[in-house]
């Protein structure tokens, strides 16, 4: 079995760069200081937001494998394991801030860090920064280095959590850009979207699975959920599950116009357990029962 470093705290991911530990809960790591390393699986116990400087071979994050670039941003949340595949030794270059979850509890940025769902993203989901968009990043990573090592005051907490959800916010605004600079790419996306749905429902695969969900569909296309839901909404401007519950109107209604087929029938076809629950999205979304959309039609 594959072997995994654990990193249950902020000082232990110090100690492994050769970085000193100015806060038990919240750092910005020089990864510079590290020694040379080669292959390498990790988990951590905290968030970890990493811009790397250097091209360092397959980076592996789940199953999946990521050739990264320079000048990207990856983030990881509690739990998460990540790994770099390379049979050469590199020296590590660029920025990590990490922080504990026990450093933002109590905090508006505690309460609301889930809003932040790149932290779920996978590794080839990352952010690819521009020169300006660096700049902002590093000036962020500088605010909070420079409280760090300032002495503890009553301020210090607030100031560091600020410039922590600063920098996040600012993440939220490029990972904006970036889903509209990959327009193209994104399109693909819906486009193999909308083929697998119909793939779907042209099978038997409702009756035996029900209907498909979000996370489901985003597996089938390499993605993560959070990513695949913040991207059909980018495009369309509907979550993810609102548009694969059209997707199954537009199914039910075609097949409410055939009277051979009951609508228990038609329920079942689609993915519905059970056909008051059919019913009941139906109404909701049309604004019909499905016996009365027939009648009108």
């Amino acid at each position: 079995m594959e072997n995994v470093t654990s990193f249950d705290t902020v000082g232990q991911y110090n100690q492994f760069n050769n970085n000193e530990t100015a806060h038990p809960l919240v750092s910005v790591i020089d990864m510079s200081k590290a020694a040379p390393r080669s292959h390498s699986r990790q988990r951590f116990a905290f968030y970890t937001i990493y811009f790397k400087e250097v091209k360092c071979g397959n980076l592996r994050y789940g199953c999946n494998y990521y050739d990264y670039e320079e000048g990207t941003l990856v983030f990881l949340g509690p739990g998460q394991v990540i790994g770099i595949e390379n049979e050469e030794y590199f020296q590590p270059k660029g920025k990590a801030l990490v922080f504990h979850p026990d450093f933002i509890r109590g905090t508006a940025l505690g309460r609301h860090i889930q809003e932040y769902s790149f932290f779920s993203y996978e590794a080839h989901e990352a952010l690819h920064l521009s020169e300006s968009e660096r700049r902002v990043i590093f000036d962020c990573l500088d605010h909070i280095e420079t409280e760090l090592q300032h002495p503890v005051d009553k301020h210090s907490k607030t100031l560091i959590v600020n410039n922590i959800e600063l920098l996040l916010n600012y993440c939220t605004r490029f990972y904006d850009r970036q889903f509209v600079t990959r327009e193209v790419a994104n399109k693909g996306i819906l486009e193999r979207f909308e083929g697998l749905l119909n793939t779907y429902f042209d099978s038997d695969k409702p009756q035996l699975n029900g209907l498909p969900t979000v996370a489901y569909c985003a597996e089938q296309l390499h993605l993560s959920a959070n990513y695949f839901g913040d991207l059909v909404k980018k495009e369309t401007g509907r979550p993810a599950l609102d548009y694969i519950q059209a997707k199954v109107m537009d199914m039910a209604k075609e097949r409410i116009f055939d009277p051979k087929r009951s609508l228990s029938e038609i329920a079942y076809e689609l993915g519905f357990k059970y056909p008051q629950h059919f019913t009941r999205l139906f109404k909701q979304k049309v604004g019909y029962t499905p016996q009365e959309y027939r009648a009108l039609n």
